[in-house]
């Protein structure tokens, strides 16, 4: 599953705010949680309709972004 595939952007929801697709959750809450050193098990209590395998794949996506030497 590929970023795009996890993530809304629609200006019908939160203003366009990406969020977890078939959620209401902004994917920025699931960066937030864990920067303030909340467990993903606390992240996912809080917002049951993001599944553990969304938020998985979420935080795979972005370490592949981030560790994917750039092209020249």
């Amino acid at each position: 599953m590929s970023g795009k595939e996890l993530i809304t952007v629609d200006p019908e929801i939160l203003g366009g705010t990406p969020v977890f697709k078939g959620t209401r959750v902004p994917v920025k809450t699931l960066f937030d949680y864990l920067e303030r050193n909340y467990t993903l098990d606390e992240f996912l209590e809080c917002f049951p309709s993001v599944t553990r395998e969304m938020a998985h794949q979420m935080l795979e996506c972005s370490e592949s972004a981030l560790l994917t030497p750039a092209s020249v």
